[in-house]
C-alpha cells in the first residue's frame, strides 16, 4: 500500500480565541451545542485547543479556523488556517 491511500483527510474547526499571550501560539475556544440525550435540551460543550500562528497575526477576540496538524509540542497540534473574522475594537 502506497501512502497516498492512507491520508485521511484532516480536520478543521472554528472558533473564537480567548488567547494570544504565548510566542506563536493562540488558544481557540471551539463551542458545539449538542442535544441532552436523556432530556432532549440543547447544551452548548466547548473546548480549548492550543493552535499554531506562525507569523503572529491572530488578535484575542478574532474568530479563525483551525486544522489538524501533525504534533508541534505536548499540548499543539493544530494550526490556524485562516482569519474568518476579526475582534471588534472600540
Amino acid at each position: 500500500m502506497n501512502d497516498q491511500a492512507k491520508q485521511v483527510p484532516k480536520r478543521s474547526l472554528i472558533g473564537k480565541v480567548v488567547s494570544d499571550k504565548m510566542d506563536k501560539t493562540v488558544t481557540v475556544l471551539v463551542e458545539r451545542r449538542v442535544k441532552h440525550p436523556l432530556y432532549g435540551k440543547i447544551v452548548v460543550k466547548s473546548k480549548k485547543y492550543h493552535a499554531h500562528d506562525a507569523a503572529s497575526e491572530v488578535k484575542q477576540g478574532d474568530t479563525v479556523e483551525i486544522q489538524e496538524i501533525k504534533p508541534i509540542s505536548k499540548t499543539k497540534s493544530w494550526a490556524v488556517t485562516k482569519i474568518v473574522q476579526t475582534a471588534q475594537t472600540l
